[in-house]
């Protein structure tokens, strides 16, 4: 994590008491599943708790002084180094890291939107703290987990350095030149097979895709990537938004707990939402996938590279996106009188319902308990006609 310093305020406290041992840096942190094992910042290593830096629920504040003694010593930049521990076996919650609880599970996958990376590491988990992920280093037993993903591209892979042949550790380096915030950070690791094709973007780059399942789900990842294809076609024909980098992944997971997630470069979907087989899928089931997948990759330009201020905005980036793919439905299948009516039909029931019913609320709520409960369809499809 780097630090930079910006320009100076008053720290004044309202009550005009000024600085207090919780001034400084705050860091997002769930103390249930994440265990601090050492702190420190340029200038100052292995920070002491209390002295340095405070430890309350939900929260790692690094105080005021201890940020300016690092700082003094490198012109006002420095870096917050931590090292923590977590165990994604025992995470049930499937927000942050953890490991796919199916009866063939094999994979390990996190789920960051909303509030999930603070469960991975102590972080300033907001949609509006925008970062570059430059070196993102993944580490693991190439024999149980060959295939490690993360956003952005593929720099470097290969086989960690002074381990012995019986480990047989292999690593892999990934790197997102653009800026985006936690929610949109993804890691999967496991041993899966995959499909592979390529598309070429309207300025002639030619973008590796990559969809990654289960041995057994391999077969029916097909109409999938055709649907990825017909979408980034789509989206640069409509809009003029071409992709912007040189690949992309998309990860089928059977414990995800929803239907999918736009990570950057590297989408998870409920193996719901991506498989289909011709013989048990109905047109359904396919019209669904078409529209899923389009909904996750219009997502890289409306919620990736432009995003939220905040989350009480969560409609501006769902229900935009919704709009998007409900065009891309009707276009791309010639049918758009007929999509409209179902759209019309499900803000009609459901949401209208909704509204009706003690969870009524407006796109943009005034206060939340829990991020997690504003997934709604008032949220996504009223969003979508506002």
């Amino acid at each position: 994590l780097t630090v930079e310093k910006n320009a100076p305020t008053d720290s004044t406290n309202d009550d005009g008491k000024g600085n207090n041992d919780e001034d400084g840096l705050d860091l997002d942190g769930d103390e249930t599943v994440v265990s601090l094992l050492k702190l420190s910042v340029d200038g100052c290593d292995d920070l002491a708790p209390k002295a340095d830096y405070i430890l309350k629920p939900g929260k790692l504040i690094i105080k005021a002084e201890t940020l300016r003694r690092g700082a003094s010593k490198l012109n006002g930049a420095m870096i917050v180094r931590s090292t923590v521990e977590i165990v994604p076996e025992d995470n049930t919650q499937l927000s942050g890291l953890y490991k796919d609880g199916s009866k063939d599970g094999s994979m390990y996958c996190s789920q960051c939107e909303a509030e999930g990376f603070r469960r991975i590491s102590y972080y300033p988990d907001r949609p509006d703290n925008m970062a570059t992920f430059e070196k993102v280093r993944i580490e693991a037993n190439a024999k149980k987990f060959p295939v490690l993903l993360s956003n952005g591209n593929l720099v470097e892979e290969g086989q960690c350095e002074g381990e012995s042949s019986n480990e047989n550790r292999k690593f892999a380096i990934w790197s997102d030149p653009f800026p985006k915030p936690s929610y949109l950070f993804a890691l999967v690791a496991g041993d899966l097979g995959h499909l592979e094709d390529t598309f070429t973007t309207m300025s002639g780059r030619k973008v590796e895709l990559r969809f990654y399942s289960e041995h057994k789900n391999v077969s029916k990842l097909n109409y999938a990537v055709g649907s990825l294809k017909r979408a980034m076609k789509w989206d640069e024909d409509t809009f003029g938004l071409e992709y912007d980098l040189d690949l992309f992944n998309v990860v089928a997971v059977e414990s995800f707990n929803m239907g999918a997630m736009e990570n950057k470069s590297l989408n998870v979907f409920n193996t719901s939402c991506v498989l289909a087989d011709p013989v048990t899928s109905s047109d359904a089931n396919y019209l669904n996938i078409e529209r899923i997948i389009g909904h996750e990759y219009f997502h890289n330009w409306t919620g990736n590279r432009v995003t939220c201020r905040d989350w009480f905005q969560l409609t501006l980036k769902e229900g935009l996106t919704v709009f998007r793919d409900q065009q891309f439905s009707g276009q791309i299948n010639k049918c758009e009188a007929v999509k409209r009516i179902q759209t019309v039909l499900v803000v009609r029931g459901p949401q209208y319902k909704e509204d009706a019913g003690p969870m009524s609320h407006p796109i943009r709520p005034d206060s939340y308990i829990a991020m997690d409960n504003f997934y709604t369809n008032t949220v996504y499809r009223k969003g979508a006609e506002s």
